[in-house]
């Protein structure tokens, strides 16, 4: 039996340019079953509700239901790629866009549970455990600070609702600078909707509404794991080496670097748990990796965005007015928190104080993750359903 030869080694190893073309293919296509995935989301929980979609959601009505609905889906998926994409999927079937916000910043607190979780395996290491989770938990005590600012703006004055409702229609509406061309995507995912509604009928034809959004969240959960998982491989090796480049220039590139790595890896929390362990080994400070974390909150908005280019019709600017809604508060929490400084050392220094008291007694560090990400938002539910 003969050996293969160096160039066809060369071509099925790992790092090859054949193989490398063949991931990025397959992320083409997993892409291409995002979007089509949203738009199952869609088609189903309209045809679902009929119309009804308010009276569906009326438990979430309360803002402040709504937030706790968006910790608890993220904090349990651990992903708010995962949970956003939903989302849009959800406005574009008829979730009303107030409700929806709320649900969006609770995602992006959800979303820190994973960087925490990856603090933990320093816990026998006293400092390295205490610059870790300080690390992990300033994404935490940012995300908290930004809704305490921004939720009660936006139940008073719905700002976000306006503006992103404005350039939402200025963007699909318009007939400048309209991305009404995008259309060749509703042709181009209409044949694998119209294949899983046919599956969905045949298993249960009364039910089939109800089976496509359950097909639409499962095939979300499939292709951003999947997604991520290959873009890791692609671009985590690179991501680890402009991170060690950019993220001791200064704050304005220790943001640029997170929004264009989590861009890459499609993950906040690739991206945020990155720098755990360079944190925990005390190669950067916590003060340098502050704003990097920040721009993952900015890069993880691609998803979103992307997702919402799926839907046609009526609710097209509405998925799209979500999608903007996620950018512009994330783009907003950084320049009003980080840019005022009073405001951008209450992060640092409830992670600090939080990281000292943990490296004591673990049950701090425990209490917290528990507290913040299930027990105090089942609290709020119980609360608010026996009022």
């Amino acid at each position: 039996m003969s050996e293969n030869s160096p160039a066809l080694d060369e071509s099925l190893s790992e790092n090859s340019p054949l193989n490398r073309f063949l991931q990025w293919v397959l992320v083409a296509l997993l892409v291409y079953l995002l979007i089509a995935a949203v738009g199952m989301i869609g088609s189903g929980f309209k045809a679902a509700t009929k119309g009804h979609a308010v009276e569906l959601f009326e438990f979430a009505t309360n803002p402040f239901m709504a937030l706790v609905i968006g910790i608890v889906a993220t904090s349990m998926i651990q992903s708010s790629s995962t949970v956003t994409s939903i989302i849009v999927g959800l406005v574009a079937g008829g979730l009303p866009v107030d409700t929806a916000i709320p649900m969006i910043m609770g995602a992006n607190i959800g979303t820190t549970v994973t960087n925490s979780i990856v603090s933990l395996a320093h816990v026998k290491h006293g400092k390295a455990f205490r610059r870790a989770f300080a690390a992990a938990t300033v994404h935490d005590f940012f995300n908290l600070l930004a809704v305490a600012i921004f939720l009660p703006l936006e139940i008073m004055f719905g700002f976000l609702e306006k503006l992103s409702d404005n350039i939402a229609h200025f963007m699909i509406g318009g007939e400048n600078l309209s991305v009404k061309g995008l259309n060749f995507i509703k042709p181009a995912i209409k044949p694998l909707i119209n294949l899983f509604q046919e599956i969905a009928a045949f298993i249960s034809q009364p039910g089939a509404a109800a089976i496509l959004v359950v097909f639409g969240i499962f095939l979300i959960f499939l292709s951003i794991t999947l997604i991520s998982r290959v873009l890791k491989k692609l671009m985590v090796g690179r991501a680890r080496k402009m991170l060690h480049t950019a993220i001791g220039k200064g704050p304005v590139t220790g943001i640029f670097s997170g929004t264009v790595i989590t861009v890459l890896v499609q993950s906040s929390s690739t991206t945020t748990s990155l720098m755990v362990p360079l944190a925990g080994s005390g190669i950067f400070r916590l003060k340098q990796i502050y704003p990097f974390t920040l721009g993952a909150n900015i890069g993880t908005t691609i998803t979103a965005l992307l997702a919402a280019t799926a839907v046609s019709g009526p609710t097209a600017v509405l998925a799209m007015e979500i999608a903007i809604v996620h950018l512009l508060y994330n783009m907003f929490g950084v320049v009003l928190i980080y840019g005022f400084e009073p405001l951008r050392e209450i992060p640092l220094k409830g992670a600090m104080t939080l990281a000292r008291l943990a490296e004591k007694s673990k049950i701090y560090a425990l209490s917290y993750l528990l507290g913040l990400f299930f027990v105090l938002p089942g609290i709020l539910v119980v609360v608010y359903q026996s009022m």
